[in-house]
């Protein structure tokens, strides 16, 4: 069966569970970029193109409401497409190069030979004329791969991560396949103007400065890229969140009851401050713990009436670079608990596994502050979390400038996490300053997230594909 609409991604939107008898069960799997396309798959039939997450062959996923068509990988290609050139190449090229890029020949030979795996599925899912959407750094040979296959097809691409300029992308050996990969796309989408800039600059001088080798007759302005034979459209298209979904699910009575559990469970401290985060050395977690002990140390916080919570997820356990943010952050909070706790009041509470999505949202209702501090990040959809469930204009959000929220957010507290001095200046001002500033401040940061949801996200860029 083949679909008018096909969403290409690195994951399905499916987790798998295993009973103790062995049988399995696929549900919905509650991700960002699940949670985005919804509205889509629930106004029109779909396909979802991707895979599972495990190297068992016999997986057979299905979910409701989406047409799952499963690219297998095996164990040796996870290493080499997703942990090698995903992961430890392309991710921290694209974030600054905040951990050095390895550049592997055989790394890259694997992902070009995954994204061709993934074209051929989606060719295979897409009816005559339909419109693809491929997803995420992943997968950025994708769109020129289905072209080439099936130019009846309109395609689109979105980047969720930072897109680098010249001067850090043009590092990569492959620089141009991966600019011809994405220029198969009628339309490709970025979060910021910024990256949008970015992509059509190295378009510009990479692809339009050797005509013999790369496509021929490249201009770019106005947003758009002219090769000889086609137009590809450029632009930024910031991403958000289901925003009533996510306040109606947070001022229930259970939310607001374990909300005062969590604070009672605590010691009732004066000030709960929040982070929540993967466990990735972009999100700045080493930031704000450093901050918070040089804040205790100089008595501007006081350790016996603040608790600072820090939810991570693991991730990416297999990359040393990931392994060595873990060993930093651990061994810091345990010198400041060591420091300025008891054994039995630590100001750190360090939670290193998946938090179910209502004893998240508790936490978001109970704390104070939440400290949204990365180095580098394509938007940070906690923060709009957060705000969508602070109907009670309460909380205060410390928002890094180098997330792409932080330009829609800018009511936030906002702090510069390379500046010790400004990201502890933001965390006092946002526990010590008056109720009347914080509510000024939550209330206009909830009317941005409440009036630009996720599905006028989703229908701003298929309408733009479609135009």
């Amino acid at each position: 069966m083949t679909a008018d609409f096909v969403v290409v991604a690195n994951r399905l939107p499916v987790n798998k569970q295993t009973a103790a008898d062995g049988t399995v069960t696929w549900t919905r799997a509650p991700g960002g970029l699940v949670t985005a396309l919804a509205p889509v798959f629930d106004s029109q039939p779909g396909a979802w193109v991707g895979w599972t997450g495990s190297t068992d062959a016999d997986d057979r996923p299905h979910v409701d409401g989406i047409d799952i068509h499963a690219v297998p990988l095996s164990a040796a290609e996870v290493e080499d497409y997703y942990e090698g050139f995903s992961n430890s190449t392309l991710w921290p090229l694209y974030h600054d190069v905040l951990v050095k890029p390895e550049y592997r020949a055989d790394w890259w030979d694997v992902y070009v030979e995954v994204n061709r795996r993934f074209a051929a599925a989606a060719a295979a899912a897409a009816s005559p004329g339909a419109t693809v959407w491929v997803q995420d750094y992943q997968l950025q040979l994708v769109p020129a791969m289905l072209r080439q296959d099936r130019p009846d097809l309109k395609i689109g691409f979105f980047l969720h991560i930072p897109f680098p300029p010249y001067e850090l992308f043009s590092q990569l050996p492959w620089r141009r396949e991966i600019l011809e990969g994405l220029l198969g796309a009628d339309l490709i989408g970025f979060h910021l103007p910024g990256g949008a800039q970015n992509f059509l600059t190295l378009a510009r001088r990479i692809l339009g400065a050797d005509a013999s080798t790369g496509p021929v007759g490249v201009r770019t302005d106005f947003g758009t890229v002219a090769l000889s034979d086609r137009t590809v459209r450029v632009g930024s298209f910031p991403i958000s969140i289901d925003s009533a979904s996510v306040a109606a699910q947070s001022s229930t009575d259970a939310v607001a009851q374990r909300a005062a559990a969590i604070r009672e469970e605590l010691g009732d401290p004066k000030t709960l401050l929040l982070g929540v985060d993967r466990l990735d050395y972009t999100k700045g977690i080493d930031v704000r713990v450093q901050a918070l002990q040089r804040l205790f140390a100089d008595g501007r916080l006081d350790p016996a009436d603040t608790v600072f919570v820090q939810l991570a997820s693991p991730s990416r356990e297999n990359v040393e670079s990931y392994a060595r943010l873990r060993d930093l952050v651990e061994r810091t909070v345990a010198h400041i608990n060591g420091t300025y706790g008891t054994a039995a009041a630590p100001p750190i509470r360090y939670l290193l596994q998946p938090v179910p999505r209502d004893e998240l949202l508790a936490y978001f209702v109970a704390a104070d502050a939440t400290l949204v501090t990365p180095l580098r990040d394509g938007m940070n959809l906690v923060t709009k979390e957060y705000i969508a469930c602070r109907d009670d204009l309460g909380g205060a959000l410390v928002l890094s400038e180098f997330t792409g929220a932080a330009m829609e957010l800018s009511d936030a507290y906002l702090m510069n996490p390379y500046d010790p001095v400004s990201t502890d200046a933001a965390i006092v001002a946002a526990v010590t300053d008056d109720d009347a500033e914080r509510r000024r401040r939550m209330t206009l940061l909830r009317d941005q997230v409440m009036n630009n949801d996720v599905d006028q996200w989703a229908r701003s860029f298929l309408q733009t594909l479609k135009s």
